[in-house]
């Protein structure tokens, strides 16, 4: 039997970027993009948040949750800009992916935390937004090696 230390580590696939937004100021819908430019210092170039948190350069959702969300506050389908992340990851258990760092395109990120939802999603997704995003957020990440992320990268964990 595996250490489940050691289990931390596995994965049976690596991930996909299905969908980038950017978001040149606050309070406005994201730009969808087929790929971005990322900095060490910035973040996103182009994004409201680049050049603050160091924590939070990158927001990720995973595609498996918006179809939850989608159900939760009643609608079919649920448009990614909406929840306010820049990229959309399918095929990870992005939770699992706390502390860990991941390989997007030329890019290397270390997951930092869980991007919780915040007061906007209830005007977003209507009555219940917020409750519908929780422990559907995504999780934040720190740029540890900048370069170019663009929509159909694997989405790789490192070894750590």
């Amino acid at each position: 039997m595996e250490n489940i230390k050691d289990l931390f580590n596995v994965f049976p696939r690596p991930g996909r970027v299905e969908w980038i937004g950017i978001r040149a100021e606050r309070r406005v819908s994201p730009e969808v993009v087929q790929s971005v430019e990322v900095s060490e210092k910035k973040g996103l170039i182009g994004d409201h948040y680049s050049g603050q948190s160091g924590n939070r350069h990158v927001t990720l959702i995973q595609a498996e949750h918006l179809p939850v969300v989608a159900a939760l506050t009643g609608r079919d389908v649920l448009d990614p800009s909406l929840v306010r992340r820049n990229i959309v990851v399918s095929g990870l258990n992005l939770l699992a992916l706390k502390d860990q760092q991941i390989h997007i395109g030329d890019v290397v990120l270390k997951i930092t935390g869980q991007c919780h939802p915040c007061s906007k999603m209830e005007t977003a997704l209507g009555p219940g937004g917020y409750n519908a995003m929780r422990g559907h957020g995504g999780m934040t990440a720190k740029v540890v090696t900048g370069g170019t992320i663009s929509v159909g990268d694997d989405v790789v964990v490192m070894a750590n």
